[in-house]
């Protein structure tokens, strides 16, 4: 986890931790958190429920649910008050917190909005107006991989292929068994895209961790590549980033990162950072002046054209509590002994721990390396399931949950050509701090008792 750099730190006033430029990574004193503590915190969680889905919605501890109750009460107390003497400075807070955990060189880098969906879409909404605007060509090209949110692929065709650019995804295989594969396959994209220098790739969209089927993507690599062969502006999306894999944004290199907050670093839904990269002018000493692009918030409210991340604090009357309670998150995660970077790695160690105690007990196979998941890991599901189109994998998912008490998203891959009998279901499991051996146990014995009982997903009805 990067720290505060000491180019940032000198021009810190004595006294202005509240404007974040104290240390956040500063442990606090007082003994670290129990066991008992940790399930007590998480004891809102439906207790009835193996819950191994961290990945889709994350998890929010009582203490930080009761920082956010706190602020959406004096807001409703005196809102005016609350308008021009709080809000303001809090978010500012917020962001100087996030520009330290993630290294950026400015707190200007760094904008707070709902989640990583309004992020592309800020991002994407830019790259439009370079075709409308003239500044692109009819048919030049943005790339992304196959395994794209599903949410980010629609937002490309809203904005990108109806303003007059081409999109090609880059076909990633899985299940995956190297980080070569991908950036093979990433090159083969980019060559089509420039297609013999008659069109420009103006913009790659790389996601950090993909979300079904989950692995983590070498991004510093494809980043490094984009460099090299002249792309434009490089995106990286990384809605299961910070608080599941290390995230260095100035080490990673693309002009824009966005990450949730609400998934792994236990912020409650919803809040993301977009960071832009800022270039300092020439001759200048390198201060940082000049955003790489003019983004915009697509609500447009009064601070309009004050700089993204001003206008993203305001966008009219909601609840911002959410972007409030970063300082009260960052108070609970240091409760932990060495802090998110050893949550990441525990959560890591016990994911990979449990896919293996699966697969082992259902003779299948990961769905990638260890190395190549952070805190969720793709689980192999007996062939014998008869897992054969996405709709079966809703259906058994909602079957595991609704009989088995077992909450876990289910992905279907499709066999290659001629192959009989293999995995086609994928399960995706995560691992958070509340979780226990048992959640994991449950799911294996559910499994079990399907294939006991000769069940097929053909028996379940639509």
């Amino acid at each position: 986890m990067a720290s505060s750099s000491s180019s940032s730190s000198k021009h810190c006033k004595k006294n202005d931790s509240f404007n974040g430029c104290s240390n956040p990574t500063k442990k606090p004193r007082f003994s670290f958190i129990s066991d008992s503590e940790i399930q007590s915190e998480f004891s809102h969680h439906d207790q009835t429920i193996s819950r191994i889905n961290n990945g889709s919605f994350g998890s929010c501890p009582q203490s930080v649910i009761s920082a956010q109750q706190s602020f959406q009460l004096q807001f409703l107390r005196q809102p005016d008050h609350f308008y021009f003497n709080t809000l303001k400075s809090s978010i500012l807070h917020s962001r100087s917190i996030i520009k330290s955990l993630v290294n950026a060189r400015s707190v200007d880098e760094i904008s707070l909005v709902d989640n990583a969906t309004t992020a592309v879409a800020i991002v994407l909404q830019n790259c439009a107006w370079g075709f409308t605007e003239g500044r692109f060509n009819k048919g030049d090209v943005a790339v992304m991989l196959h395994y794209a949110y599903g949410a980010v692929k629609k937002s490309v065709q809203a904005y990108v292929t109806r303003a007059g650019g081409e999109v090609i995804e880059v076909q990633l295989p899985f299940p995956v068994t190297s980080k070569e594969e991908i950036v093979s396959e990433f090159r083969k994209a980019l060559e089509r895209g420039k297609e013999n220098g008659k069109k420009k790739v103006r913009l790659a969209v790389i996601d950090h961790v993909t979300s079904m089927p989950s692995v983590v993507i070498p991004v510093k690599e494809l980043v490094k590549i984009c460099r090299e062969e002249g792309v434009d502006q490089v995106f990286v999306d990384a809605a299961h980033g910070i608080g599941c894999v290390d995230v260095d944004v100035r080490d990673i290199g693309a002009d824009f990162y966005t990450s949730n907050l609400h998934k792994w670093f236990f912020c409650p839904p919803s809040i993301a950072f977009l960071y832009c990269m800022k270039r300092g002018e020439e001759g200048n000493g390198g201060d940082l002046h000049h955003p790489v692009v003019d983004l915009h918030h697509p609500v447009v409210s009064h601070e309009y054209g004050n700089g993204l991340a001003v206008e993203s604090a305001w966008i009219g009357t909601r609840d911002y509590s959410a972007q409030l309670v970063v300082p009260a998150v960052l108070e609970f995660i240091n409760r932990f002994e060495g802090g998110i970077d050893r949550i990441k790695e525990r959560n890591h160690e016990k994911v990979v721990e449990m896919g293996e105690m699966l697969v082992k007990a259902w003779g299948t196979n990961l769905g990638s390396p260890p190395e190549m998941c952070g805190s969720m890991i793709m689980v192999g599901l007996p062939a014998c399931l008869g897992i054969s189109s996405e709709s079966d994998s809703l259906k058994l998912r909602t079957h595991l949950r609704e009989h088995f008490q077992v909450e876990v998203p289910i992905y279907f891959g499709a066999p290659l050509d001629g192959e009989v009998g293999s995995v086609t279901g994928y399960a995706r499991i995560s691992h958070q701090v509340y979780n226990k051996v048992e959640d994991y146990y449950r799911f294996r014995d559910a499994v079990d008792q399907l294939i006991s009982d000769g069940f097929t997903c053909a028996s379940l009805s639509d």
